[in-house]
C-alpha cells in the first residue's frame, strides 16, 4: 500500500509544480514537495536513508540545472527565487530524491539500467512539462538541450540508486539487501 501512496504522491507533486509553474505560480509545486516530504519521512522505515537522498538529490539538481541554465541549454517559467534554478524544479528533484527507495528498488542493483531509464525518462519528463504547460523553453537545436538532459539524468539516476542500495545494505545485518 505505502508503494502505490508513495507512487500518487510524488506523481501528484510533479502536477503540482507542472501546473503551478504553468500558471506563473512556484508555490504550488513547493507546498506538494514540503508534504510529501513530511509524510513520506513519517512513515518510511529508511527515514535517515531517504533524508540523505533528498539532500543528494537537491544538490544534484542546483549543480545540474543551474548548469542547463547558465549554458542556455533550459530556461524555466517562474524563475522564482533568483535567475538560477527556480524552487518549483526543485521541488521535483527532491521529491525524486524521497522516491528512490520506495519505488526504485529494481534499479538498486541495476546501475546500466538506471542510467538508461534516465536518460530516456530525464528527458521525457521535461519534454512533457515544456509541451503541456508551456514551463520549460528549450535551446535551438532542441537535441542539444535533450542530449544534456539525457547525460545528466544518466549519471543523476544511478548514482541515487547507487546510494540507496548502499544504505541499505548499511541497515541490515551482513550487509545485504
Amino acid at each position: 500500500m505505502t508503494f502505490w501512496l508513495t507512487l500518487l504522491a510524488y506523481q501528484a507533486t510533479w502536477f503540482a509544480a507542472v501546473i503551478g509553474a504553468g500558471h506563473g505560480l512556484w508555490w504550488p509545486g513547493v507546498v506538494a514537495a514540503g508534504l510529501f516530504a513530511l509524510w513520506r519521512l513519517a512513515v518510511s522505515p529508511q527515514r535517515a536513508l531517504e533524508a540523505r537522498l533528498v539532500l543528494v538529490a537537491l544538490a544534484l539538481g542546483l549543480v545540474l540545472e543551474n548548469l542547463w541554465m547558465r549554458t542556455g541549454l533550459l530556461d524555466y517559467a517562474v524563475a522564482w527565487p533568483s535567475a538560477g534554478a527556480p524552487a518549483w524544479i526543485l521541488a521535483l528533484w527532491l521529491s525524486f530524491g524521497l522516491a528512490v527507495v520506495p519505488l526504485l528498488g529494481y534499479l538498486h542493483r541495476r546501475l546500466l539500467l538506471a542510467a538508461v531509464f534516465g536518460a530516456i525518462g530525464g528527458p521525457l519528463a521535461y519534454l512533457g512539462a515544456a509541451r503541456g504547460w508551456d514551463v520549460a523553453q528549450f535551446a535551438s537545436p532542441q537535441w542539444h538541450s535533450l542530449l544534456a538532459l539525457a547525460a545528466g539524468w544518466a549519471l543523476a539516476m544511478p548514482l541515487l540508486a547507487w546510494l540507496a542500495r548502499r544504505g541499505l545494505e548499511s541497515e541490515i545485518p551482513g550487509g545485504t539487501a
